[in-house]
């Protein structure tokens, strides 16, 4: 016992001594890769880093002050979400908005959230009904002073407490990866007129089903929600896609 005391105390010894000198500590490998990884997915899914931009790997370890392995890996699993294309011999991009993916990404969380919805309406909770309360209250603020950011955090916040109320890591983890996908296009889509407005009613008759305890009522109001949603996306990505086309420049005859 007293050897292992007198090796704890060396060891401590040691690190307190390099951290006089100024020496860094090691920081575990998996870690900074984790917090490259979830920065970097913000930023994407934000919009700070725009679709078709190259993502240069040693210009992001210095800005992260890391080595490139946390920075491959972090963009590895940027690229299975299908946030990031990675193109052997030319480099990684941030991937481009595809009309395919979304659509995908939209059945399987119009899928899951009606399922969710269910549940949460089931196990009925006061302090559930209370948080999306005031969250709603936030949302009609950000609509008010047309603060685009606000709501889009708000609204992802109001289907967070809903998923929550479940409690399956599992399925918020499924959750998350679909949204990943949705994030910019909805994002872009979220000043279209008339839908800000919308989307509070959209989501204000989701909680008054809640509330009434009826489980199908609470599904229907998320499946419409939902739709209300897809149509949006896909009204304002036929929208990118001509005005692309338009300011394209013209291909010289034959």
């Amino acid at each position: 016992m007293a050897s292992r005391s007198v090796r704890s105390k060396s060891e401590r010894s040691k690190r307190t001594s390099a951290a006089s000198r100024g020496n860094v500590i090691p920081i575990d490998e998996g870690l900074k890769s984790d917090r490259v990884y979830r920065d970097l997915r913000r930023r994407i899914r934000a919009l700070q880093l725009q679709p078709g931009s190259r993502l240069d790997k040693n210009l992001i370890a210095d800005e992260y002050s890391v080595s490139r392995a946390p920075v491959s890996e972090a963009i590895a699993r940027l690229a299975v979400e299908g946030l990031v294309d990675v193109v052997p011999q030319s480099g990684s991009f941030v991937a481009p908005i595809r009309l395919e993916d979304v659509r995908e990404s939209l059945l399987v969380r119009t899928g899951l959230e009606v399922e969710i919805v269910r549940r949460a309406t089931s196990a009925g909770s006061d302090e559930i009904l209370d948080r999306l309360e005031e969250n709603l209250e936030v949302q009609v603020l950000a609509v008010r002073r047309s603060d685009f950011s606000l709501l889009d955090d708000s609204d992802s916040a109001f289907h967070g407490i809903i998923l929550n109320a479940v409690n399956s890591p599992a399925v918020g983890k499924l959750v998350d990866r679909a949204r990943a996908i949705l994030d910019r296009p909805r994002f872009y889509a979220l000043p279209e007129e008339g839908r800000p407005n919308a989307t509070v009613a959209e989501h204000r008759r989701i909680v008054d089903a809640i509330r009434t305890r009826d489980v199908e009522l609470a599904a229907a109001a998320m499946r419409v929600h939902l739709t209300m949603v897809a149509k949006s996306i896909e009204r304002n990505i036929a929208h990118m896609q001509a005005e692309a086309v338009s300011k394209a420049p013209n291909r010289a005859r034959p």
